[in-house]
């Protein structure tokens, strides 16, 4: 098939090397969550079926890669759980139950996001700041929507921020305990337990 202008197979270049990004992404997912598989750059690139010439293109090195995993699952997850909320009305307690039903339903749906994002990021030093980061800015995004539809005149900004740090740490906690099987409950259990935390820390 003949090139014109960097296009193959109906395909520019940037098409392509967005397309090869994808793929490890998936890759890294995949072999991060798998207990039996040592997670390495050799082994994203087998299950991605892609050289290291390839890996290179996209990222600086493993590190980067399983961070940037990280943050597509963390951007998910707040996508998901607001536009939830969203679509729940106005009633304060239908957005919160929806909220969180949505972000347990995201972790039914694939467990390896929850895993990975929660679980096995404790375990690589380089990534533990980042996921910190992004706890504690799921942590502020609680706040801020608390305070609007839960909001009372009586609680300092700095109190709602203090409760989100405590919903969302405690969610991650949960979160370990049930992916891990230590904590056996269903996921509405997990979504009854949690609204009625979060309800009871703004309220």
């Amino acid at each position: 098939m003949a090139v014109q202008s960097g296009v193959y197979r109906g395909m520019s270049a940037a098409e392509r090397a967005a397309a090869r990004r994808s793929r490890l992404l998936e890759a890294a997912l995949a072999v991060w969550a798998d207990p039996g598989t040592r997670t390495t750059m050799t082994a994203v690139c087998a299950e991605a079926g892609l050289s290291e010439r390839y890996f290179y293109e996209s990222f600086a090195g493993l590190d980067a890669l399983l961070e940037a995993v990280m943050n597509e699952i963390a951007a998910e997850i707040e996508e998901t759980s607001r536009r939830a909320a969203e679509q729940a009305g106005e009633v304060p307690e239908a957005r919160v139950r929806a909220s969180i039903h949505a972000f347990v339903r995201l972790l039914l749906d694939d467990p390896r996001k929850g895993r990975v994002a929660i679980v096995e990021s404790v375990a690589v030093p380089k990534l533990r700041r980042r996921r910190t980061e992004l706890l504690r800015h799921l942590a502020h995004q609680s706040a801020v929507e608390a305070r609007e539809w839960l909001g009372s005149r009586d609680r300092s900004e700095n109190e709602d921020e203090t409760a989100g740090l405590l919903f969302i740490g405690g969610m991650a906690e949960l979160v370990t305990a049930w992916l891990e099987g230590t904590l056996q409950a269903s996921a509405d259990e997990i979504v009854d337990a949690a609204t009625r935390a979060l309800l009871g820390l703004y309220r």
